[in-house]
């Protein structure tokens, strides 16, 4: 059993204090963090990615990840093998003989089934570098738009962690590359008693590292949400690129509208899944009838899944909030409890809405013709059937399968 990252070094509540977190939005303020983290390694760098292109952007990252392993640095990348199946063997083969240790998160699963195998991903986005500095986000290894888009890049966000939580990242990351490791019967990565402690002593935020896995922390993320949104006394803003919560969450939100809450969500306006799209739109009349707010982003994809509750308490990762994310995947989130982390990440959200979205007023999708409601509802029911087929038991599932971490 994996000890928990969170619980045995932060105590009960997670929180950790002492640290700088530095909003970063979108690819245009990640890749250069990152790549000048890179280029900063003395140690060790670990990145673990969902998705891994051969694009201008996973060369130039593989391109600062073969200078550290140049200077000595050991690399270590985990991606998904679902999300990085497009990685072409040629750039998958020069990464390894560059010296960095890539390994693939079950790969080799046939598209076509609806085994819950498949759908178990490893949808986390997160760099470590020596015990210095972590990033994480919602950020893949790929380029924010193609050459041939007119669109602005994608929306999204990650956050870059100075301070002692990274000690604690880097642990759980460390973990993910053993046991991926481990299902290839390859060595576990032993952490040298050389590398030292963070110098870092200047932050005053108090954060929390969170994950979601099929281990010990299967609805953590999810919990986090409940109780900050149980707890609401002003407002409530999420932006989430997949959004289909579940009756608890789809309700706690309700609860906190009928108290008084001003709630307020931010979603995918753009059609880039159907299904899911359509699926979401089914349950627009039950929220808009509970006075909650809801935009549309129409600039380019969002990619988002963040949120701020009452302006201090702020969640930047992975996870979306919909089946895949909540019950199934393996996602990272950052929660940070602080007025001025909150407030940036507040400001950033209240732009987007005002300038690059459109709200849905209750008065006019009363009004939608029934052919477009029967679409949504259709779409609803496939994927929650999906979900059932997958064989996913959320309250008697407790086991884990060690395939989840084989490599070819």
């Amino acid at each position: 059993m994996i000890a928990s990252p969170v619980s045995t070094l932060t105590g009960k509540s997670g929180f950790v204090p002492g640290n700088q977190v530095t909003l970063l939005q979108n690819g245009e303020a990640f890749f250069p963090a990152i790549e000048q983290a890179f280029d900063r390694a003395r140690f060790e760098i670990y990145l673990v990615t969902y998705i891994y292109r051969d694009d201008s952007t996973g060369q130039r990252i593989a391109a600062a990840l073969k200078r550290a392993v140049l200077r000595g640095v050991r690399v270590y990348v985990v991606v998904d093998g679902y999300g990085a199946s497009d990685l072409p063997d040629a750039l998958r083969d020069q990464m390894r003989q560059d010296g960095i240790e890539l390994r693939i998160f079950r790969p080799g699963i046939s598209p076509w089934t609806l085994r819950r195998k498949r759908l178990r991903r490893m949808h986390r986005k997160i760099v470590v570098v020596d015990r210095e500095i972590a990033f994480v986000g919602g950020i893949n290894i790929v380029d924010d738009r193609t050459a041939a888009s007119e669109m602005a890049s994608r929306y999204d966000y990650a956050a870059a962690v100075e301070g002692p939580l990274v000690d604690i990242i880097s642990n759980s990351t460390v973990q993910l590359w053993s046991l991926v490791a481990a299902g290839t019967f390859r060595r576990r990565v032993r952490r040298t008693s050389e590398l030292p402690a963070s110098t870092f002593c200047g932050g005053s935020m108090r954060a929390a590292f969170l994950l979601r896995d099929n281990f010990r922390h299967r609805r953590d993320i999810e919990s986090a949400y409940l109780q900050a949104i149980g707890r609401a006394k002003t407002e409530v803003i999420l932006a989430q690129a997949y959004f289909l919560p579940g009756f608890k969450f789809r309700h706690a939100l309700i609860d906190a509208a009928q108290r008084g809450v001003k709630v307020v969500l931010l979603l995918q306006g753009r059609v880039e899944k159907f299904i899911e799209h359509h699926a979401r739109r089914a349950i627009y009349g039950n929220l808009l009838d509970a006075g909650i707010e809801i935009h549309e982003y129409q600039r380019s994809y969002l990619h988002a899944k963040v949120g701020v509750i009452d302006g201090h308490w702020a969640t930047v990762g992975s996870s979306n909030i919909d089946p895949f994310s909540l019950l199934l995947s393996y996602e990272a989130n950052l929660v940070v409890d602080d007025n001025v982390f909150g407030a940036a990440l507040k400001e950033s959200l209240k732009v987007s809405i005002t300038s690059d979205s459109q709200q849905i007023l209750q008065s006019s999708w009363e009004q939608q013709p029934l052919a477009i409601r029967f679409v949504n509802w259709l779409c609803y029911g496939l994927l929650r059937l999906m979900t059932e087929i997958s064989g996913y038991d959320s309250e008697n599932s407790r086991t884990h399968d060690l395939t989840d971490f084989k490599d070819p």
